[in-house]
């Protein structure tokens, strides 16, 4: 049913059927007279190829005498093409592996660089050129060909495939590379040998990506070929943030100078040095001849594969503009034995079935006519056939370039491997309806397409063919320089490839050493909108211009930007700061009390001097304990007293060096409850003072017994456990803890101990400040007592200097950042200790150790007396 409506269709597009009788054959009313070669087989494959590169075609009117198109400018290299499909064919047939039993035959028409040629060649393969078909047959039957290798156009193919893909008519290109045949709903039938243009765009990306080229300009031809290629390349670089476009130009498909010359000055005055053409031979000529004539230089040139290889541009005038040009090539490939084929191409070869293609290329090749037509006057010689060429200087010998031709091997392969899997289809196993298989003598078209999708093998060349689900081939292009000759010559050579990774990701693989720059430094180009930002800065985007195009921010204080061209500087780690150019993060500066620095030897040599000190006076107490002023007023309260000053004094070691956990529990614990010990005893003295003023008063003995030596010692315990429960509650509840503190310096970090319970810290000094208050208090009633009880003169005056130091301390510990505030808790603990030792045990070393006479029961007892 499909096959009957696909010819049905077809046959109405150049058949009618002639109603008049019934007996009468169906009659073509229009018949398509192109250059064309052909040879019979028992399955014909077509072909579409530009053999000649410029054409007129004359008005179609559908008449009984189709007019001959006019082909001009005979393309050697298209020739080639078509000659390749020729011999792929006849090597098939030689094969006995490959179609045996089966004799492969082709037609080949050239589509002369037009659409309208090229759909009419099309047609003709798709409907024949019979001049009737048996009314019996009901205008039906087996398709002439089974499948068409082309066409070279992007545009061509797209407009063949349209209408043939709706009979699944197998149509491979060699040379199409618009990526908008790779889909599947619109091209179903389409499949190619050839990389689509969406890989050889991320190829040229590629090249872009390793030389650092970030501002290029592209140039595409005005066809669907470089509508798509615009498309895809402006999606692709704005996917990959790779470069950005200086500018997009459409290069008219006419000669048209006007717009030419606006162009090549757009080149000129742009500050991008790489400019990408994807265009077609012809459109570059022009543009290059418009560049040399507005003398552009300092560019470097990417070329798409349309014309990587083009010997037309590989001429002495063009190479001074276009030496040094990279380009993408197809793949090329060796294909033993076609040299000899070619060699045995001859007009009078009856064998190769060739008509006026293969004439034409007789007298391109020995400029000679074979019959001029009349009334023509050519100053060209008769060809005789005789000619050889291997005697004549022609580049369709040359086998060293083999890359379209490849292409094309590979597509006849292609198709003979699928229809050789087909005819070796098993009975029961087949992929169609009923899982049956198909035969030659029903052999359709679409039934093709199934073994065409999964074919898969390997080239003598050793290249792997198979096609993926959109009909596209593993991609792989070369990369081409082009090298400016000493003599003025030109040579193309490999200077790398560009390939589909394990990974599915394009890789490039350049040999740089090989590449030849068109510039005076040898060296690779710059091409950037803005010069690349160094380490340490950013970049911020031109207001309306495009993203490649930025001013350079130095990152702010604590980022850093390690890489060229950073979009955003990163915040340095907690601990870290960044360096003075920012490119990188240093080790915050750490600050804490210590032992190593002046401040901190200062307080830590002070806090052991007044150790050394206590324990002075406590060794001189103790050596002069039986003396009287020793013995005056409790001698084990002084000791005490001496001691819990010294603790005094130790406890500040606490504040210097790097908090620690223990460090931190312990500084206020051990200050807190030393100092209360300290006040503690000089509170008992003072009481004891008074008591025993009022003893010595008439009835006042009574009063003493509450303050014997156990009481004295109870009341100092007493108060004493009082700010341990304090200090224990508070470590327990809301322990003090080390802390790294970055808020007063960003680029440091200060080490200090919070004090975890702010109130726990206030009811630990003010239970401190009580107990000195009441003692102030007290010596200050006794202060006028007889000199016999003169130590509440010492009381009074200690504690005037100790409230004093921690009435001060407080302002200042709270204005005081980082380590200078335990340096104030320090020196407030020292200089409050050396109060107390002074004031309290100054007076008292100084009889015991330069006035003795004084330390005596009588001279005490006598000063009272005198007063």
């Amino acid at each position: 049913m499909e096959a009957s409506l696909y010819t049905r269709f077809l046959l109405t597009l150049g058949f009618a059927s002639v109603a008049s009788s019934t007996d009468s054959p169906c009659s073509l009313l229009r018949g398509f007279r192109l250059n064309e070669m052909h040879a019979p087989g028992d399955v014909v494959l077509g072909g579409l190829f530009e053999v000649h590169y410029t054409s007129l075609f004359p008005d179609i009117t559908y008449t009984s005498e189709p007019e001959q198109p006019i082909c001009e400018g005979f393309d050697t290299l298209g020739f080639r093409h078509a000659m390749t499909m020729a011999f792929a064919v006849e090597e098939i047939n030689k094969n006995p592996d490959l179609l045996p039993n089966l004799t492969l035959g082709y037609s080949l028409y050239d589509n002369c660089g037009a659409l309208v040629i090229g759909f009419s060649g099309a047609l003709s393969l798709a409907t024949g050129q019979e001049e009737g078909i048996s009314p019996q047959e009901n205008c039906s039957g087996t398709p002439p060909i089974l499948a068409i290798v082309g066409d070279s156009y992007s545009t061509f193919s797209i407009a063949i495939a349209n209408v043939l893909g709706l009979f699944k008519l197998p149509m491979v290109s060699y040379y199409a590379t618009c990526s908008c045949l790779s889909d599947r709903q619109q091209f179903p039938s389409f499949f190619r040998t050839i990389p689509s243009d969406a890989f050889q765009v991320n190829a040229v990306i590629q090249i872009l990506k390793h030389f650092g080229w970030t501002w290029v300009g592209l140039l595409v031809t005005n066809d669907d070929y470089g509508f798509y290629v615009a498309q895809s390349f402006q999606s692709s670089l704005s996917q990959q943030d790779a470069a950005c476009l200086a500018y997009v130009e459409v290069l008219p498909w006419d000669s048209k100078p006007g717009e030419l010359k606006r162009i090549v000055n757009l080149i000129k005055t742009s500050t991008a040095r790489v400019v990408i053409v994807f265009a077609h031979e012809i459109h570059t000529v022009r543009l290059i001849d418009e560049v040399v004539e507005q003398n552009v230089t300092g560019r470097q040139w990417i070329a798409s594969e349309a014309w990587t290889s083009a010997a037309v541009l590989q001429i002495p005038r063009f190479i001074p503009f276009l030496g040094g040009t990279l380009g993408i090539a197809i793949r090329r490939g060796e294909i033993p034995g076609l040299r000899d084929f070619l060699l045995r191409t001859h007009p009078n070869n009856n064998n190769n079935h060739e008509t006026n293609l293969v004439r034409q290329f007789w007298e391109h090749t020995f400029q000679c006519k074979f019959e001029p037509a009349e009334g023509e006057e050519d100053d060209k010689a008769q060809c005789t056939g005789d000619e050889d060429l291997e005697q004549v200087e022609t580049e369709i010998l040359d086998m060293s370039n083999l890359r379209p031709e490849y292409n094309v091997y590979k597509a006849v392969y292609a198709l003979a491997h699928a229809l050789d899997e087909m005819l070796h289809c098993e009975p029961g196993k087949g992929p169609f309806v009923d899982r049956t298989c198909t035969s030659l003598q029903s052999l359709e078209p679409w039934q093709l397409l199934h073994y065409l999708q999964n074919v898969n093998f390997t080239t003598p060349f050793g290249d792997q063919v198979s096609f993926d689900e959109n009909g596209d081939a593993l991609p792989i292009y070369d990369v081409m320089n082009w090298v400016w000759l000493p003599d003025g010559g030109t040579k193309i050579h490999n200077v790398g490839e560009v390939k589909k990774s394990a990974f599915g990701r394009e890789e490039l693989v350049l040999n740089e050493n090989l590449i030849f720059w068109n510039f005076e430094s040898k060296q690779p180009p710059q091409s950037a909108c803005s010069e690349n930002c160094p380490p340490g800065t950013r970049m911020a985007r031109k207001k309306g211009q495009p993203v490649c195009c930025f001013d350079c921010i130095p990152c702010s204080d604590g980022k850093i930007s390690n890489g060229s061209n950073a979009r955003e500087c990163i915040s340095c780690p907690e601990d870290f700061w960044s360096s003075p150019q920012r490119d990188h993060c240093l080790p915050k500066k750490t600050e804490f009390l210590s032992y190593h620095e002046p401040l901190g030897i200062c307080l830590t040599t002070t806090s052991l001097l007044g150790t050394f000190i206590c324990a002075v006076v406590l060794g001189i107490f103790i050596y002069h304990r039986s003396t009287p002023i020793v013995r005056a007023n409790n001698s084990e309260l002084s000791f005490l007293l001496l001691v819990s000053l010294k603790l005094c004094f130790l406890c500040s070691l606490l504040f210097i060096g790097r908090p620690r956990l223990w460090t931190c529990q312990l500084r206020h614990a051990v200050f807190g409850i030393s100092f209360v010990l300290c006040v503690s005893c000089i509170l008992v003295k003072t009481m004891v003072v008074l008591a025993v003023f009022k003893a010595s008063k008439p009835g006042g003995g009574a009063s003493l017994k509450w303050f014997g030596p156990t009481q004295q010692r109870g009341t100092v315990f007493a108060l004493t456990c009082i700010q341990a429960v304090v200090c224990t509650v508070w470590i327990v509840s809301a322990s003090p803890m080390p802390h790294k503190n970055t808020q007063y310096q960003n680029d440091k970090i200060v080490y200090e101990c919070v004090v975890g319970s702010t109130f726990g810290f206030a009811v630990l000094l003010s239970y401190i400040g009580l107990l000195a208050s009441i003692s102030f208090v007290l010596a200050f009633l006794a202060r006028n007592l007889p000199d016999n009880f003169n130590e509440a003169k010492l009381i009074t005056f200690s504690m005037l200097i100790f409230c004093a130091v921690w009435v001060a301390f407080v302002p200042a510990y709270i204005n005081s950042p980082g380590k200078y505030a335990d340096a104030v808790e320090v020196f407030a603990i020292l200089a409050s200790s050396f109060g107390l030792l002074v004031a309290l045990f100054g007076p008292k070393c100084y009889i015991i150790l330069l006035r003795p006479e004084r330390n005596t029961k009588k001279a005490i007892m006598g000063h009272r007396t005198a007063k």
